[in-house]
């Protein structure tokens, strides 16, 4: 089916202030008809409103850039104006996470899977989501690449626990689609440093890798964004565009 158009709900709404509104021209509006609304829910009072967006723009920009956007409005109802946030990440749980961060209850964030893309192909796929939309904002993205490749439609992502007590500090997750059967596997591995952690990523997006590490967690790992994960200036190959 084809999917919805972006309704941000805006009319007759002005930005709060002019340094909103140029922020919002650039980091919104002028991409609008590339966002498409994978999932959104808005408070009965319009007050608020929490969307996962996809960004179809950016298969045509940076190879590997993430191209999930989480976009979190505030209304002044009263007033007639508006604050937000934006966030890209690269999968789809981090949004809806990083939403339920700033207020939206987890149960109204959900994929619609008609206009999701690929779905779960199991029960380790659909468990780990939940983990990841309820660690809140509590993790810290240090390194991502998407590639849109049919043949091998994959995301890696490190992240890095900030917890001393974690036996396996650094952590990959990976998604990878089967564009046949419109399905995706979400799979995590846990890695002692930095270097080891990246090498796997590079090493999957060369199709080299073996299988991921066993997480060696504590009773629970806190992640936190915007913890800074030292990583190297060189990307990963990705498709030439």
């Amino acid at each position: 089916m084809p999917l919805p158009d972006l309704d941000l709900r805006l009319d007759g709404f002005n930005a709060a202030t002019e340094q909103v509104g140029q922020a919002f021209l650039h980091e919104v509006e002028l991409n609008e008809t590339q966002l498409d609304p994978l999932a959104e829910h808005h408070t009965p009072d319009l007050a608020h409103s929490y969307y996962v967006l996809h960004d179809r723009s950016a298969t045509w920009g940076f190879p590997g850039e993430p191209q999930i956007v989480a976009l979190h409005l505030r209304r002044d109802v009263q007033a007639k104006t508006f604050h937000f946030e934006r966030e890209t990440l690269p999968l789809p749980a981090m949004a809806q996470s990083w939403l339920i961060y700033r207020g939206c209850p987890p149960d109204e964030i959900c994929i619609n899977p008609e206009v999701g893309g690929t779905v779960p192909a199991d029960e380790t796929t659909r468990a780990l989501e939940r983990r990841l939309m309820s660690d809140g904002d509590h993790f810290a993205l240090g390194y991502s690449y998407t590639s849109d490749d049919w043949d091998d439609m994959v995301t890696v992502a490190a992240l890095r626990a900030l917890d001393d007590r974690t036996l396996s500090p650094f952590r990959v997750l990976v998604q990878a689609a089967d564009t046949e059967a419109w399905t995706h596997t979400l799979r995590e591995g846990g890695f002692a440093t930095v270097g080891e952690a990246l090498q796997w990523c590079q090493d999957r997006l060369h199709g080299t890798a073996g299988p991921l590490p066993a997480v060696r967690p504590m009773s629970r790992t806190h992640y936190v964004t915007g913890a800074s994960l030292p990583v190297p200036a060189q990307r990963p190959p990705g498709r030439n565009r």
